[in-house]
């Protein structure tokens, strides 16, 4: 019901009955009218709506006016005698002269029609804005979705480590360069899937030139897992780089972005199985 109710405010329908619509559109504005009712019925309100406003609209302007801007337009496209009917060539002592009623009436009805032109251009204006207004609402709805749903996707995830009886838990303990710092990590050699709680990690903050990088350490050679931050407001879990196997787990403070090999003496963590 959102979604419909989304739809008819977007200004679609009175592009479509004004017939400023792509075939594409049309057709998709016709399939909705006819599977959901409440559409057809705002089609058929929207269509009374403009023919009472071109109605209402349609009258004669003072002849003041009329004269005014129907004499410069005049000027710009033609002259006056577009609008004479052809008169015959007088015959002997016979004077023959243009209808004014005619002349009038072609006037009127031109100043009629750029009338309700100018209106009707005014009316786009507003249902284009509406329109766009209509799309930005819907990219922003649509972001928000993508966001819920990698949240729920990492969520999850995060349920996977404390359901799944293949991880074990390490928790690495402080160096001499930091003995109070310390961190948990999850590891799971059946999935090869390597997690660290930062909701518990405990080691100063890090700079924005600097990171701190997990190393596994297999057969005594270290292998990277990732790089990751510490901020006074981090939180939850974050999936490191998955490996099978792993004698012993260490983080060292490295360049942003990593380091090929760990500098040994900004190691702040290690801990082994």
């Amino acid at each position: 019901m959102e979604d419909i109710k989304a739809y008819i405010e977007s200004g679609i329908l009175e592009l479509y009955v004004l017939g400023d619509v792509s075939p594409e559109e049309k057709l998709q504005v016709e399939a909705m009218a006819l599977n959901h009712p409440v559409i057809k019925a705002e089609l058929d309100e929207i269509e009374r709506s403009m023919e009472q406003y071109a109605g209402l609209n349609a009258v004669e302007p003072a002849e003041q006016l009329r004269s005014r801007v129907l004499g410069s337009i005049l000027t710009n496209l033609a002259d006056d005698r577009t609008f004479d009917e052809v008169i015959d060539k007088p015959k002997d002592n016979v004077v023959a002269f243009a209808s004014p009623k005619t002349n009038n009436f072609y006037k009127y009805a031109f100043a009629a029609c750029l009338a309700l032109l100018l209106a009707s251009v005014v009316g786009l204006v507003s249902m284009y804005n509406k329109l766009q207004d209509s799309n930005n609402t819907i990219a922003a709805l649509q972001t928000d979705k993508q966001h819920f749903a990698n949240t729920v996707s990492f969520k999850e995830g995060e349920l996977e480590v404390l359901r799944d009886a293949s991880f074990k838990f390490l928790k690495l303990q402080g160096t001499a360069k930091s003995p109070q710092s310390n961190l948990t990590v999850a590891w799971s050699p059946v999935k090869k899937k390597v997690w660290i709680d930062l909701k518990s990690l405990q080691v100063p903050d890090n700079d924005k030139e600097h990171q701190y990088q997990l190393w596994a350490l297999v057969a005594g050679k270290p292998v990277d897992l990732g790089v990751f931050d510490k901020t006074s407001d981090t939180t939850d879990m974050k999936e490191m780089k998955s490996i099978a196997s792993a004698d012993a787990f260490a983080v060292t403070l490295e360049p942003r972005g990593g380091s090929a090999s760990p500098t040994m003496d900004q190691m702040v963590v290690i801990g082994k199985f």
